[in-house]
């Protein structure tokens, strides 16, 4: 199981539309290396749903349920989707100045290449961001 962290503009798409919803298609994804990382995710992986925006803040968690495929709905033959479903909000959103600002953070290429929206994440990025959910930010 990998871990991961998929961005989304929350006008767009929020995480309570997620929950709302029960599931979502992941789609939408043009960046070459965000693509080459979604093609890896894998059924059961967990992921950080990211709101980017005004908020920028890991808001909640997600589950893929359905792997990689190509995107039914575009032209593109490099688009790729996956599926996923809500797990839970985290118990207070951690902003990305928080991330920033965290020596065990500020390396991670959420912080590094800011415009890419599916990061890879370390099982120790994973637990800081949990510790951060959980502390008074």
């Amino acid at each position: 199981m990998a871990l991961w962290l998929f961005k989304e503009e929350p006008t767009n798409f929020s995480y309570a539309d997620l929950e709302r919803d029960g599931s979502a298609v992941w789609s939408g994804v043009k960046n070459a290396l965000a693509r080459q990382h979604l093609r890896k995710v894998a059924v059961g992986d967990r992921v950080f749903f990211y709101h980017t925006g005004a908020i920028k803040a890991v808001v909640g968690e997600m589950r893929v349920v359905v792997g990689p495929k190509p995107d039914p709905s575009s032209d593109d033959v490099k688009a790729v989707v996956v599926e996923v479903e809500p797990v839970r909000a985290l118990s207070r959103p951690v902003p990305l100045s928080l991330i920033k600002g965290d020596a065990d953070l500020s390396g991670w290429d959420l912080v590094r290449l800011p415009r890419l929206s599916v990061v890879p994440v370390t099982e120790e990025q994973w637990r800081r961001i949990e510790e951060l959910s959980r502390s008074e930010n």
